[in-house]
This record gives structure tokens, sequence and C-alpha cells, in this order.
């Protein structure tokens, strides 16, 4: 299924999906847009916050289960995407499903990341703004903030890597009806930002 005006970003840890997620809704009219994130900030998406600052830990596979919850919440709950969607509007989504087959794949495996996400629709658009993860840690480590559980060189790596093998699933029958679209995310602000738009525009 694909869930029309739902627009995906995605990448690693420091990629830019934030920022340009921002520069995109920004050339909406204010109701004809609505942007979210995950983790959300509902009560399960504030728990895995906290988890990702390193507050507690949880296992491996727990954590796949509930970013799966809070995800289930994210598209199906009230308010949710699908809801705003047939509000008419356009969602601008910072992350999805994508992100938990490449995070969470790296430290309980493929298996319950693939079965735990297998059910939510796929976005009309998803761009995948591709970095060396060299690259976004320095970005990151500018930011002067403390770093999340997942911010390390060699998780991001790994990341990264397992990004690319699920990009390469979906461009085939796995994401038929989906645009998956590549963003050089070494491109200036600027840059990035009107490419995204033009591939918007030709929705």
């Amino acid at each position: 299924m694909i869930l029309k005006n739902y627009i995906v970003f995605e990448g690693i840890d420091g990629a830019g999906t934030t920022t340009q997620l921002k520069k995109l809704a920004a050339r909406y009219e204010a109701d004809k847009v609505f942007t979210t994130a995950e983790p959300t900030t509902n009560e399960t998406g504030k728990f895995l916050r906290r988890m990702l600052k390193g507050e507690f830990e949880v296992d491996a596979k727990t954590a796949s289960f509930l970013f799966a919850a809070d995800r289930c919440e994210h598209i199906f709950g009230k308010g949710g995407v699908i809801e705003q969607t047939e509000r008419g509007k356009t969602v601008l989504s910072d992350r999805y499903f994508f992100s938990s087959l490449a995070y969470q794949s790296v430290s309980c495996g493929k298996e319950l990341p693939e079965m735990l996400n297998s059910s939510f629709p796929l976005p009309e658009i998803l761009f995948y703004f591709k970095i060396d993860p060299e690259i976004s840690l320095k970005r990151v480590n500018s930011r002067g903030q403390a770093k999340e559980i997942y911010e390390k060189i060699d998780y991001q790596k790994k990341t990264a890597a397992l990004y690319d093998a699920v990009m390469n699933e979906y461009k085939g029958e796995k994401g038929k009806g989906m645009r998956l679209i590549e963003v050089d995310a070494t491109k200036s602000i600027d840059e990035t930002a009107d490419f995204i738009w033009e591939c918007v525009n030709k929705k």
C-alpha cells in the first residue's frame, strides 16, 4: 500500500534530514502541510528519546518492539499520518520504518525489524540522504550537544551499509509504487533544498 501525500526523509545521523524537512515545509502554505518525526512526541516516543540519550538501557529486541509500537501510533493513531493525509495535508516525516530496518538490524539482526515493520504502508516519496559517516558525525559533533547512543562511528558505518542494502531492496518490487530518490547530502543546504523541491514538484 502506498500512502499518498506522505513524504519521508531518511539517512544516518547528521545527514541533514531535519534541516531539509524544515526547508521543504516552509515552501508550503501552513495549512497544507504537517511535519512529524520518529520517535514521535507521544509517550512511546518520549520513552524512546530518553533511551537514545542513554538514560537507561533496554535489550536490542525490546527497542525494536518499542520503535514499531511508536510507529503504529504515529501512522494509525489519532492525529497521526493517515488522519492528516485524509484532511488533505502533505505529511513530511523525519524518519520512518526504514530507520528501524537499518539501525535496529545492526544490534539484533534483520529478521525481527523486518517482521515488525512489514505491514506499514509505503510513503509516496522517500528521500534517502547519502553521506559518508565520517562527515556526518563531524556535523553531529559540531552541534555541541550530548550524543545519542547510536552516534558512534562504528555503529554509523554499519548502519550506513545496511541503509544502502535496504534501499537497494526497495528500488525493486518491494518498493513498487514508491518514488525512491537519492540525495547527495554533501551538497550545500540550499542546493539540496532546491533539488528536493524540484523532485516534489514532479510528483
